[in-house]
């Protein structure tokens, strides 16, 4: 345990002869969880917390879908579709490729408030599947409807930084979830447009 920021080091699961870029790279991440962690934001915890609890399932994604299905029109139907396509090839890369082949353990909550603490998952923490479910449905919607993906790429982004405030990811969790959501959801898109082409 980490005693200057009260969290598990997660360095401590890694092997000892770390490139020294990545070593300092994992210290970067700790130190920015912790300052995270350290700073009261009480107007902002509950409302982060929701956030983060509303992700959970993609139930934000899929409210979304069901929204653009009855109101978007033969667009919004074929949007949603992809979206949903993106989001499910990306969690089960995700959460069944690379959280086993990585298992990078949760940060301790211990320094996190406990008004914006939520259950912790039982998955490993690298990367975050809930950023790169998110990232995934905005993108593979965004292929269909590009105006829409602007405000679920902001949507995603405050999914992916909830995760961090709430302590059950680090920051460089979300960003590689994030970044894995984009791509996959990305390939899943142009999948789709050669499929139906």
């Amino acid at each position: 345990m980490d005693s200057t920021s009260g969290h598990r080091d997660s360095s401590a699961e890694r092997p000892t002869t770390l490139p020294r870029w990545l070593a300092d790279a994992e210290r970067l991440d700790l130190a920015v969880y912790a300052a995270i962690a350290a700073t009261e934001t009480p107007a902002l915890d509950r409302a982060l917390s929701g956030v983060t609890r509303a992700a959970d399932y993609s139930k934000l994604s899929i409210a979304t879908a069901a929204a653009l299905t009855l109101f978007g029109g033969p667009s919004g139907r074929r949007a949603a579709r992809s979206g949903l396509i993106a989001l499910a090839a990306t969690a089960t890369v995700v959460n069944l490729g690379f959280k086993l082949a990585t298992r990078r353990r949760r940060p301790d909550p211990a320094g996190v408030p406990l008004a914006r603490q939520v259950p912790m998952p039982r998955s490993r923490s690298f990367p975050s599947g809930h950023s790169a479910a998110a990232f995934a449905f905005a993108t593979g919607v965004g292929d269909v409807l590009p105006g829409v993906a602007i405000p679920l790429r902001a949507l995603a982004m405050a999914v992916a930084y909830s995760r961090v405030h709430t302590g059950v990811h680090y920051p460089g969790d979300v960003i590689a979830g994030a970044l894995s959501g984009v791509t996959l959801g990305q390939l899943t898109s142009r999948a789709l447009r050669r499929a139906e082409a």
